[in-house]
């Protein structure tokens, strides 16, 4: 197993447009919005991958950065803390469970940081950057 890692931020109105975020839908391939469910990810041009890891120490330690560069945009204070985020996802990566984190950020943004597990338990898309 490998992770890809994925990142957004947008508004919360472009958020809504939910059929662009179905892998079914003729918008999807092209659309930078996150998909509804986590695994749909790899199903995105490989171009969409912000980073890749073999490790997922280092995809804990890339989840630390991202997260440090929108903190500074909260609204208010995270009630689930940085600590918590990172020991959850060193529990979950090792096992196959896909890390997400969803903010709302100041003026009407949302971001998405995410490492997805390849190959993943709940799609079968294939990765998008190893080939067979």
């Amino acid at each position: 197993m490998h992770w890809h890692a994925y990142t957004w931020v947008g508004s919360g109105e472009e958020r809504e447009r939910e059929d662009e975020r179905r892998p079914g839908s003729p918008e999807f391939a092209g659309s930078l919005l996150p998909p509804m469910r986590t695994g749909d990810w790899l199903a995105r041009p490989a171009s969409r991958i912000r980073a890749s890891f073999d490790d997922p120490g280092r995809a804990v330690e890339w989840l630390a950065t991202q997260y440090a560069q929108i903190r500074g945009a909260f609204p208010r204070p995270d009630r689930v803390g940085l600590t918590a985020r990172l020991d959850g996802a060193a529990d979950a990566l090792p096992r196959g469970v896909d890390v997400q984190w969803g903010e709302w950020l100041t003026r009407g943004r949302f971001a998405t940081i995410s490492v997805i597990c390849c190959p993943n338990r709940h799609v079968t898309h294939p990765c998008p950057i190893r080939r067979p």
